[in-house]
């Protein structure tokens, strides 16, 4: 092109022209649902732009994350040596010629004297229930285009995962993720339930956890959680966790001080709620993460109209006894004196715990005691090779303990309007426990 102007530019000018063309011509918007344009209903335009350029785009450990509403919007994510400047994501319906496009934000993330540049697209408005495609880009290049679906409010399962570090280069958490993904194909998303590395700071650990999710994130949307191990430095002091907020762009909370340390997300019937358990490691280098989650939390709950309420925290609410130390009492534990009774007052129905790598399932708890109301608790177990044989003291609450010594677990949770159903299983896919509550 003459006087400067690329190829790549005068497409998108030609494609603004066209638009304002059709509108000029009574050309009108499609109808809404809830507010968002309803992109199924949208005419198929051809833009101007086309996107049959080549597929060799360097994009590393695609994912999505969940949105606060995953039935209109979806975030995705991926990593890459260089800035890819002008990043953008294009997406369409599954199998329509006619797309949008998302501008993709590009940081470049250091930690672990490792640089990386990090880029993130919102894709809204989408349709409920609709399945969609997309595609990474940038200048030239491109990637192959990748599915995804939207919440329809239906019945849905998920995938839930307790703390997945390992010391085996994550090849134990590879075999357990994806023995689990391929066992339940129906799978709508999936959550990590906290101390998803060993070691936060370790830039190989994080290769490793992600590729042990190789052909799932892309697919398939990710609800982390935040666990201690997080925190760390690589000589084991606390930090704040630099690696899990730029790796994963959770829904934002609305804090100044702790965005994204916390969060809620909806999905068919269910609010989550994911609280952040980390004030032990966090309050000296930023304090008032407690105070501030405990202002939210009730706010937070009573404001949702979905049927059920999940809490997702990483550490426990028990304390349990150790053996060879009997002047550790069991009983609850100061989280679960402190939260227990927000839970009670706000009708939650499920609470989800991790960091002991043990499978508990406790039934129900109501004004610290078992009831035959108040929240189902589990303490989910462990999804990686860090074990701690022998050293729980079983609890008066435990109705049901993995089998002895432990081995990994997985859970799923199968959602209805009706019935929200926990099962645990061992990796082969031994079912090991089933929870379920009514209403």
């Amino acid at each position: 092109m003459k006087n400067g102007l690329s190829r790549r530019h005068f497409l998108k000018l030609a494609g603004s022209t066209l638009l304002s063309l059709a509108a000029g011509c009574g050309f009108t918007a499609p109808p809404a649902v809830n507010g968002k344009l309803d992109e199924a209903a949208r005419p198929v335009r051809k833009l101007a732009r086309t996107l049959t350029g080549d597929t060799t785009l360097e994009a590393r450990f695609i994912r999505q994350i969940v949105t606060h509403d995953n039935r209109v919007s979806r975030t995705v994510m991926w990593q890459s040596d260089d800035a890819q400047a002008g990043a953008e994501v294009a997406w369409r319906l599954a199998g329509n010629e006619d797309f949008s496009i998302a501008p993709a934000t590009s940081e470049r993330y250091t930690d672990d004297q490792q640089d990386a540049y990090l880029h993130t697209a919102l894709l809204e408005p989408l349709v409920p229930g609709k399945t969609y495609e997309y595609r990474l880009l940038a200048g030239e290049q491109g990637s192959d285009w990748l599915p995804f679906a939207t919440d329809s409010d239906a019945p849905f399962t998920c995938l839930i995962f307790p703390d997945s570090q390992c010391s085996d280069g994550y090849v134990t958490w590879r075999e357990v993720a994806q023995d689990a993904v391929r066992r339940n194909p129906n799978a709508a998303f999936l959550i990590s339930m906290g101390d998803l590395v060993d070691n936060g700071e370790d830039h190989n650990q994080w290769e490793q956890w992600f590729a042990g999710l190789d052909g799932v994130l892309s697919r398939l949307p990710l609800a982390p959680v935040m666990g201690n191990h997080e925190t760390y430095t690589l000589d084991w002091q606390t930090r704040l966790p630099l690696a899990f907020l730029s790796l994963f762009s959770v829904p934002e909370n609305g804090s100044a001080a702790f965005g994204r340390y916390y969060y809620s997300f909806d999905y068919g019937d269910v609010h989550f709620a994911v609280v952040n358990t980390q004030m032990n490691e966090i309050d000296d280098l930023r304090p008032g993460l407690l105070a501030e989650q405990l202002a939210w939390l009730p706010r937070d709950l009573a404001a949702t109209t979905k049927k059920w309420k999940v809490v997702l925290m990483h550490r426990d609410v028990l304390r349990y006894g150790i053996h060879k130390r009997p002047d550790r009492k069991p009983g609850i534990d100061n989280l679960g004196r402190t939260f227990m009774p927000i839970f009670d007052e706000a009708g939650v129905d499920a609470v989800l715990t991790a960091h002991l790598h043990t499978y508990r399932d406790r039934g129900r708890l109501y004004d610290f005691r078992p009831a035959d109301r108040g929240p189902l608790y589990i303490l989910t177990g462990v999804a990686g090779n860090v074990r701690y044989p022998g050293l729980w003291v079983d609890h008066d609450f435990d109705k049901v303990i993995a089998p002895q010594p432990e081995t990994d677990n997985y859970l799923t949770l199968d959602a209805s309007p009706n019935e929200l159903i926990f099962r645990c299983f061992l990796p082969d896919g031994t079912l090991i426990d089933e929870a379920r509550l009514r209403k």
